[in-house]
């Protein structure tokens, strides 16, 4: 199903979901200069972790999720995150998750539903997917014709509901499995997690591919 798309100045994209939850989408083309103006009032603990930071590459990457931030929530917003690197708003009661490239920015918010959300660069090479986090299954299932695309979008599932599930030492090939499906454009994905004890749960994710990336989230 189709959703609106909105586009601003600040904003790559803008997506509304059916469930209430929001996708932004920051392209990063800024100056690490211009992004330090977008991202101020930048918090104290944040730029201290900043300056500890070699990579300018990675440094913009900070400042555009702090600068998406700031263009998401009208209040100024403090991000922390949990031993297992998972982010969470310190000062609100909204979940979201954060992914990003050298290229992207992207987040995901919902006012109470656990989240995740992954995005890839299709420059990437994604062989390693197939026997590092694939099951036998899935690998019978990929597309020889377009085999990177599919297993980028495995793996920006598998990675979205990871994120998802916040939980250490989750074996992607044996824990994670999706149903099914033909790469596209754009779609919706089944898949079942399950718990070390044998305990499943199932799981309905959606994706998007646009300026040769691709974008994975789930939601509940």
């Amino acid at each position: 199903m189709p959703y609106p798309i909105f586009i601003t100045m600040a904003l790559y994209l803008k997506k509304e979901l059916d469930n209430d939850a929001q996708i932004f989408v920051w392209e990063v083309t800024e100056s690490e200069k211009q992004l330090m103006e977008l991202s101020a009032p930048i918090p104290n603990d944040e730029l201290e972790d900043l300056s500890f930071i070699k990579s300018e590459a990675r440094r913009r990457e900070k400042l555009a999720v702090r600068a998406l931030l700031n263009e998401i929530f009208e209040d100024k917003v403090y991000l922390g995150h949990h031993d297992n690197g998972r982010p969470y708003l310190q000062n609100m009661a909204t979940e979201i998750s954060i992914a990003h490239t050298n290229r992207f920015v992207a987040i995901i918010i919902h006012p109470d539903e656990t989240l995740g959300i992954d995005i890839e660069s299709l420059d990437r090479d994604f062989s390693a997917v197939e026997t590092k986090a694939l099951s036998e299954d899935e690998i019978e299932d990929l597309s020889e014709r377009h085999k990177n695309l599919h297993l980028a979008i495995y793996w920006c599932a598998k990675e979205a509901i990871y994120k998802r599930m916040s939980l250490h030492g989750v074996d992607f090939a044996e824990q994670i499995e999706l149903e099914r499906f033909s790469p596209d454009d754009d779609g919706e994905l089944e898949a079942t997690f399950t718990h070390k004890d044998g305990v499943e749960m199932e799981f309905e994710l959606e994706y998007m591919v646009f300026e040769d990336h691709v974008m994975v989230w789930v939601v509940g």
